[in-house]
């Protein structure tokens, strides 16, 4: 019998490693380009029912539990169907909107605080590699959502599970890899939309509280100060949660720091990456050592493995240790500077289209244009490896 599950049924399946094989039925240009880490590549045609690539099924137990994932769950309900009918497996599943829903899969993770009254969630989405944040006030029960993307659901269910009201939606920048749905999110609460006033510079086409740079708001009892850290757009702010924590979105993350040539170009990329270097050792490097570094992303590989972090955990570190470990931190500004432009990952797929629609230049035609726009990794760091040194 064939089972039909959600892509939060399969990270829980992971989480416990309960199955034997996970077979992606995706073209191998497809698979090649993002997959999960524990996946086996096995093409096959969905509308014409047949295999395109090469399968033997005598190497694998006819009596293993099976899932099958492909891009929306067509094809891999068609080959879980192949597999039962005709190869005779007893014990197979397929995921119900594939690797689009698996793109969309949340862990929403506490962040330890020193007052007892602030709580601090992580929203870690893991097959991308975006986090965003909770900030609530416990004893007023008002809580702000920062970096909200089209998964407005975990957002809002983190929210009223814990008996928050929405009372301010926050973006870090003009994100480059996933679409925002932080206007969507404040529209719908009716509750203030910030960014940074700085992102006037990047030209959109919607009106938004801007913060200037050190403003405060209260939600609750709970201070967000905006801090202005241009370098990955000239846009960026970061936000500092009472002096416990920054939330840096795509400026600082926990095993790199942010690529600056997706906005700037040509002769003005270097001239970014000096901003970016002002920005971490002017701004972000003479915070106390104490202070968290909650990132907008994580790294993964194309291949999904994780970079320096384990989804399910917190993903932090703290001014400190960055400036401890971190080796591109570490370098002369000039030697920054070149660093930036030694060995760029390739850039996120779409990117351009992306940011067009999180300017409100360009509306996606439906949720088919919008999840393509998204598919796969992010890829806003400066490296494609950890720049954290080994202990």
């Amino acid at each position: 019998m064939v089972e039909a599950i959600s892509a939060a049924d399969l990270r829980d399946r992971i989480e416990a490693d309960a199955f034997d094989v996970l077979f992606d039925t995706r073209a191998p240009e497809d698979f090649e380009e993002w997959h999960i880490a524990e996946a086996e590549n096995v093409q096959y045609s969905g509308s014409d029912d047949e295999l395109v690539g090469e399968f033997d099924p005598e190497a694998y137990d006819p009596e293993a539990a099976v899932i099958i994932t492909c891009a929306t769950g067509n094809s891999a309900g068609a080959f879980a169907e192949y597999l039962t009918e005709v190869e005779g497996f007893e014990d197979v599943a397929y995921v119900d909107g594939g690797m689009e829903d698996w793109s969309l899969v949340y862990d929403v993770v506490p962040i330890a605080t020193e007052r007892d009254e602030l709580e601090i969630l992580q929203l870690q989405r893991r097959a991308k590699g975006c986090l965003g944040y909770l900030v609530g006030s416990k004893r007023t029960g008002k809580a702000a959502l920062i970096d909200v993307t089209r998964a407005t659901g975990a957002f809002e269910s983190a929210a009223a599970d814990r008996g928050y009201e929405i009372a301010r939606v926050f973006d870090t920048h003009i994100h480059a890899d996933h679409i925002s749905a932080g206007r969507m999110l404040a529209d719908k609460y009716d509750t203030p939309y910030h960014l940074g006033e700085p992102a006037t510079t990047r030209d959109p086409q919607f009106e938004f509280d801007g913060l200037e740079p050190n403003e405060a708001v209260l939600v609750g009892d709970i201070a967000i100060k905006a801090v202005h850290t241009p370098g990955h757009t000239t846009g960026m702010t970061s936000y500092l949660v009472e002096d416990e924590a920054l939330v840096t979105g795509d400026t600082l993350f926990v095993e790199s720091i942010g690529r600056t040539e997706l906005q700037f170009a040509g002769e003005d990329a270097k001239a970014g990456a000096r901003v970016q270097y002002e920005t971490l050792h002017h701004k972000i490097g003479t915070l106390p050592d104490h202070v968290k570094i909650l990132p907008g992303h994580f790294s993964l590989t194309n291949c999904g493995e994780y970079i320096d972090v384990q989804p399910g955990a917190p993903m932090f570190s703290t001014v400190g240790e960055i400036w401890a470990k971190n080796e591109i931190i570490q370098l002369e500004e000039d030697e920054f500077v070149e660093h930036m432009f030694d060995n760029l990952p390739s850039k996120p797929p779409n990117y351009e289209k992306v940011i067009e629609t999180n300017l409100g230049v360009y509306e996606p035609a439906g949720e088919d244009e919008r999840n393509e726009l998204e598919l796969g990794p992010n890829r806003c760091a400066a490296t494609e490896d950890s720049a954290v040194a080994d202990d």
